[in-house]
């Protein structure tokens, strides 16, 4: 046998150790949080009806890892966030009970995300998608969406307003 036999193996174990190492994913920063801020516009009609809501992140697998807000005012309009309800919404009981809110009146709305899961643990770096749904009985219906890069780095973005929301803000802090 050569000396390079001897070499090989252990070699090519550490090239293969490196990229796993490379693959752990890193938690997102301890002080990093997204605040949102929107608007639920007046909206003349006879039949206005407070809209239910619900915000959620999912990761770049398009699972969702955690329903930031829900307004509704009864169980029986859940089904109503229709995009939320399959996602999230029929398969977890507890979840709906911990976050669910009363709707609420047109205005300004702020709220802060902290980086949890659902199970309260801090997610990974990496991109994800932020998700409003937005329904009001009588009136329409928006979905709105924006991939995020969650990491060491701050970030902006606007979502445009539609029939049902102002803009949205999205800020990243750590």
């Amino acid at each position: 046998m050569t000396m390079f036999h001897y070499i090989k193996k252990p070699l090519f174990a550490v090239l293969l150790l490196v990229p796993l190492a490379n693959a752990i994913a890193q938690p997102i920063p301890e002080t990093a949080q997204l605040e949102v801020s929107f608007q639920l516009p007046v909206i003349e009609t006879t039949m206005y009806a407070r809209s239910y809501v619900a915000v959620w992140i999912e990761d770049a697998n398009r699972k969702p890892i955690r329903t930031v807000q829900l307004w509704v005012g009864k169980d029986e309009w859940l089904k109503d966030l229709r995009s939320w309800w399959r996602k999230a919404g029929r398969y977890d009981r507890e979840l709906i009970d911990a976050v669910t809110s009363a709707t609420r009146p047109a205005g300004e709305h702020k709220f802060i995300w902290d980086g949890l899961n659902d199970k309260g643990q801090r997610v990974e770096q990496g991109s994800y998608t932020f998700y409003v749904e937005v329904v009001r009985e009588h009136g329409g219906r928006n979905y709105l969406r924006q991939k995020i890069e969650l990491g060491e780095n701050a970030f902006s973005h606007v979502i445009a307003p539609t029939e049902e929301t102002g803009a949205i803000q999205l800020n990243y802090k750590l």
